[in-house]
């Protein structure tokens, strides 16, 4: 069991791990061994998640969620097999733990009044060229 939050925790058993050869040019080793672990969570048939953080965990996945709800977490980061698994799973974690907390709800402020004549002061002044080329002028404007 992966403990998320105190109140989600992921059976281990819902997360697939595949690894492949790394892409590109290498050295001896690069056709014998697979480094690189491409982690696959069923978000969408998960019975670890509530519908809520479910949600918000799609919309927070972006383009790494397919469109059959499978999140898919590529780690290449570090050279080791075990360094890379351990990496996947914690950006798993993290994305979950980031779609479990609730957005803040804006709450509506009004401006105050001394706000509210800054702004109208700054809209009333005009910028004039320079008289002389050496400093410009700023007045305010007259109604």
């Amino acid at each position: 069991m992966i403990h998320i939050t105190r109140t989600i925790t992921i059976d281990e058993s819902e997360i697939l791990e595949y690894f492949v050869h790394a892409s590109g040019p290498g050295g001896q080793n690069v056709n014998k061994v697979a480094t690189p672990v491409q982690l696959r969570f069923d978000v969408a048939h998960s019975r670890s998640l509530p519908e809520e953080v479910r949600e918000r965990l799609i919309s927070l996945a972006g383009n790494r969620i397919t469109e059959d709800g499978i999140l898919i977490i590529n780690a290449r980061r570090f050279r080791t097999q075990g360094r890379n698994r351990e990496n996947a799973t914690d950006r798993l974690v993290e994305l979950i733990r980031n779609a479990a907390q609730r957005p803040k709800i804006r709450r509506r402020t009004r401006p105050t009044p001394t706000s509210r004549i800054r702004r109208l002061e700054s809209k009333r002044r005009v910028d004039l060229p320079p008289s002389n080329g050496t400093s410009s002028c700023v007045r305010l404007a007259i109604k």
